[in-house]
């Protein structure tokens, strides 16, 4: 087998191995090189967003949601349920399996489109960009080189730690352990109160931990749409997530009883949180680590990211770079944008990715999703706009589900019309984002959606009424 390729990428995560799937398709030779490991030791391909990140929390908060569901919700259905009980090994499993499916799709795919996949580790070892960039793979099998005309790097990120308290992923926790625990913990902390921390002691609270969330940040989810945030967080506190807002944290121990953390709270009053298991979830940095950017003379910025510019390019010629690893937003879509327009532009192609139309979401019980400015924004930027708002309880679809929290949002040009963002909170969220990132991506003005049949009874006449509330006509509230 050759060793030489028109295009080598260094990650099988949603950028990755999304970008070798296209540049294969548009006729290149390409290898991808990946690490990650299953329990067996077989390859896992998918990165963090497949093995423990967007794939198994899913499965996790689907699980928890039925639970939930079972105890608290069928009852109004006629639905009687005795000696409900949650079997964790079992909740695992399934997740386990729901990854393994990613793990072996990703395989699929790449045999399918003719990707050479190479299971070890990449590094980047020498050369140039007329020569070709050699790349050193180390797996079981040993070392071997590869050269490549164009490499991509897709290393995405790895979990921040606290200062002087590492993760063990028994007691101290990062998204990797807090997707294992084996038996529902009595307490559980979580220190930042992001999409991470939010999620995860959803989960786990759901399924019966006392759950206390340490959020440093005066406000809650401050990227969010305030209203919406603000709604969230009497949500979350209904449900019975304990969560403290501008808390510090002063010290932390881990012992055999469980973890201690002494922080103190938004008034500077001392406070200490006794807990079993302590999930940490404060951010996550890029992961360029034995990468190999000190041989070849790569650019990282302050803060640790390949730089590039507007479209992926880093300073050396022929070497490229997207997701986690760069500047932007953490999120595996993204990536996936990313890594396809890589692939594009290498074959002569002038694809763009908009940043503006890059939708985020929280899948928590009522899910928030949303796309573009938030009016904190707006107001900032000094921008004239109008408001459209229409409230889930009003919806018929949302009556019959039984799920009634939340509303949608939008948010227009005073002058033009033109749909700036979308604010959702509330069921199905996640899915109901998508026609607004469509219609923002076309430039659509809030009448637009407005003057569109939408099917009744669904969900997504709530995103009607809201634009027609831009205008001051919502029919059915």
């Amino acid at each position: 087998m050759s060793s030489a390729f028109d295009l080598i990428v260094l990650g099988a995560g949603p950028g990755g191995y999304i970008a070798a799937i296209r540049a294969a398709q548009l006729g290149m030779k390409v290898a991808c090189i990946d690490a990650w490991r299953n329990a067996q030791g077989g390859p896992a391909p998918g990165g963090t967003c497949t093995n423990v990140g967007c794939i198994p929390s899913k499965a996790l908060l689907q699980s928890s949601e039925h639970f939930e569901q079972a105890g608290h919700a069928f009852a109004a259905h006629g639905i009687g349920v005795s000696g409900l009980s949650i079997d964790v090994p079992t909740m695992q499993q399934r997740k386990a399996l729901v990854v393994q499916q990613n793990n072996e799709g990703i395989l699929y795919l790449f045999k399918k489109n003719k990707v050479t996949f190479f299971h070890g580790r990449g590094m980047l070892k020498g050369g140039s960009g007329t020569e070709g960039w050699q790349v050193a793979v180390t797996g079981k099998d040993g070392e071997q080189t590869l050269v490549g005309k164009q490499i991509l790097l897709a290393t995405g990120s790895v979990p921040r730690s606290l200062p002087g308290l590492e993760f063990d992923e028994k007691q101290v926790l990062s998204n990797d352990g807090a997707l294992s625990i084996d038996a529902v913990p009595k307490t559980l902390g979580v220190i930042g109160a992001g999409v991470i921390g939010l999620e995860m002691g959803s989960v786990w609270r759901r399924l019966g931990a006392q759950v206390t969330l340490l959020e440093a940040q005066p406000e809650f989810l401050a990227a969010a749409d305030a209203q919406v945030a603000k709604e969230a967080l009497k949500q979350f506190t209904r449900q019975g997530l304990t969560i403290h807002l501008g808390a510090r944290i002063t010290a932390t121990k881990a012992g055999k009883s469980g973890v201690t953390v002494e922080w103190t709270d938004n008034k500077g009053v001392a406070q200490i949180l006794k807990v079993d298991k302590l999930i940490v979830s404060v951010g996550r940095k890029p992961n360029t680590d034995g990468l190999g950017a000190e041989v070849v003379g790569l650019t990282l910025d302050a803060r640790g990211f390949i730089a590039v510019d507007a479209d992926c390019r880093t300073n050396l010629p022929g070497i490229w770079a997207v997701g986690d690893v760069v500047r932007g937003p953490m999120l595996a879509h993204k990536a996936e944008e990313e890594g396809s327009a890589v692939a594009e532009r290498i074959a002569g192609q002038k694809p763009h990715v908009d940043f503006n139309t890059v939708p985020w979401v929280i899948y928590t019980a009522p899910e928030i999703a949303w796309v573009g400015q938030t009016e904190q924004q707006l107001k900032a930027a000094g921008r004239d706009y109008k408001v459209g708002s229409f409230p889930f309880m009003a919806n018929g679809r949302a009556r019959a589900l039984g799920d009634t929290t939340g509303f949608v949002k939008m948010l227009a040009d005073a002058k033009t019309d033109e749909i700036l963002g979308v604010h959702i909170i509330g069921p199905m969220a996640s899915e109901l984002i998508a026609e607004a990132a469509v219609a923002m991506e076309f430039k659509a003005s809030s009448e637009d959606i407005a003057r569109i049949c939408h099917a009744h009874p669904t969900l997504s006449e709530s995103l009607k009424e809201a634009a027609l509330g831009v205008a001051g006509r919502t029919l059915n509230f």
